[in-house]
């Protein structure tokens, strides 16, 4: 008698944890589908801000430092959000505003005494 409750206890036990472990996986798949909607987005939104060479150059910077690259993808949607960008931005505007973003690098100097 204890062994067959036992068992269906374990049985209960096992099917929830399958329930569970679906539910996660579930939420985890419309996250990933959900980022890379948003990435569809966020890549559509700069196709038509940027000219094909700013493209080019926001791509490079990102292969180097993907944290500027972000900051300065997401500094411009707000400005298109906003309104305050009325024109595509060119190679030229897109290296003055990376000028801007990036940090300024110290030259060390060592001398030898």
């Amino acid at each position: 008698m204890q062994d067959a409750e036992l068992e269906e206890l374990r049985r209960r036990k096992m099917a929830q944890l399958q329930q569970s472990q679906e539910s996660q996986l579930q939420q985890q798949a419309m996250m990933e589908e959900r980022a890379k909607q948003m990435e569809a987005e966020r890549q559509a939104i700069m196709r038509q801000l940027l000219t094909p060479e700013a493209r080019e150059r926001l791509a490079k910077v990102r292969m180097a430092y993907p944290d500027v690259a972000a900051a300065v993808e997401e500094q411009l949607i707000r400005l298109m959000q906003m309104g305050r960008i009325q024109n595509q931005i060119d190679d030229a505007t897109l290296k003055a505003i990376l000028r801007q973003i990036s940090p300024q690098r110290r030259e060390i100097k060592i001398e030898r005494v």
